[in-house]
């Protein structure tokens, strides 16, 4: 699989220059409305927390946009991140196609 070598904007970056900041929400009003610790919120705008299908609804019921969105954010950077770690490339190359077995 090709990428590009230049890593996918994170979750925090979009989620506070495209819907935070032109909202002029703050994290606050963001876990409030998601119905979430504020932590939960600071994790993901700080990138150390992963979108999860869950967080994914919450997130779309918010800003009214769809789950598959903030998925989709969640995929690219995790195939980013499997595609160039070394050690992960190392133990993906180990897979073997499977091959059907005669009758």
């Amino acid at each position: 699989m090709r990428m590009t070598k230049r890593k996918p904007a994170g979750i925090g970056e979009i989620l506070v220059e495209e819907f935070l900041q032109p909202l002029r929400l703050t994290q606050g009003d963001l876990a409030n409305a998601m119905g979430v610790p504020r932590k939960h919120v600071n994790e993901l705008c700080n990138d150390r927390r992963a979108i999860t299908a869950d967080t994914a609804l919450m997130l779309a019921r918010a800003f009214g946009n769809s789950a598959d969105f903030w998925l989709n954010l969640q995929r690219r950077i995790d195939l980013w991140e499997a595609l160039h770690s070394p050690e992960r490339r190392r133990r993906i190359r180990r897979a073997k196609p499977v091959r059907p077995v005669a009758a």
